[in-house]
């Protein structure tokens, strides 16, 4: 789910949009009507005129039968598209850490600073996702800044990163995903998100989303290979070391 943010918080009156990338389920409104404005994921709807909260409206649209799907800019592409591309990516990355929160959730320990940042991390992805739908070659100066992914979001990474290596040992040899369910998924996700960022780079070197997005995307690989090694230490499990192989000759 790629939420366009406005200023309180809400896709602004006269938009009205579905975007669903290449292989994802989940949506962002940007279809323009005269008369109705709403954010739609698979959850329900938020409206800024909706005073009844229990209004409904469906999952499907069928306006993507045919291959295509539309930007928050309104523009419709295929559903191949590279902005597609990257939008499916994301979702899918933002799915791997929430099922890294949740292992980190049952751990013995309960791991609740990692608890705490990963949940912002999945806003912060529905940002990401935010401004790749919107593509600043092709999009209004209004929907531009609605938009604009917040550059303090890679120093809060950073600063996250600091904070747990100063409590974990000092690393002399690579290690393999291992060190418990929470580590090893925190693992999987840190994957993901260099598949995520690798379809993100060429559309910020292409001048379509800004540089911001792919340093958070960058750095926040870093923030989960770190939370994988911390949710280890702090669970007492031993990490997997890589061992060179001995020759069969």
């Amino acid at each position: 789910m790629f939420i366009i943010r406005g200023t309180v918080g809400l896709v602004p009156r006269a938009v009205k949009s579905v975007c669903r990338a290449a292989t994802s389920t989940q949506y962002i409104t940007t279809e323009t009507t005269k008369d109705e404005s709403h954010i739609k994921d698979t959850a329900g709807v938020h409206s800024e005129n909706d005073t009844d909260s229990t209004t409904r409206y469906k999952v499907y649209t069928r306006t993507g039968d045919g291959g295509t799907s539309s930007l928050y800019n309104g523009k419709r592409a295929t559903k191949d598209e590279s902005t597609f591309w990257a939008l499916g990516e994301t979702d899918e990355l933002n799915n791997a850490v929430g099922v890294a929160r949740e292992f980190c959730t049952e751990s013995s320990v309960k791991l609740p600073q990692l608890c705490s940042q990963l949940e912002e991390i999945q806003s912060r992805l529905l940002d990401v996702g935010s401004a790749v739908a919107t593509p600043l070659e092709a999009s209004s100066r209004i929907k531009i800044q609605k938009t604009r992914f917040e550059p303090e979001s890679v120093t809060t990474l950073e600063s996250w990163i600091d904070a747990m290596d100063t409590e974990l040992p000092a690393l002399t040899a690579f290690i393999l995903p291992s060190g418990g369910r929470a580590a090893v998924f925190l693992h999987v996700a840190r994957g993901v998100c260099r598949r995520a960022e690798r379809q993100v780079v060429p559309l910020v070197r292409e001048g379509r989303v800004e540089k911001s997005v792919g340093m958070y995307l960058n750095r926040l690989s870093d923030y989960l290979f770190t939370a994988a090694r911390y949710a280890a230490h702090k669970e007492g499990r031993v990490e997997t070391t890589y061992k060179k192989g001995t020759s069969q000759n």
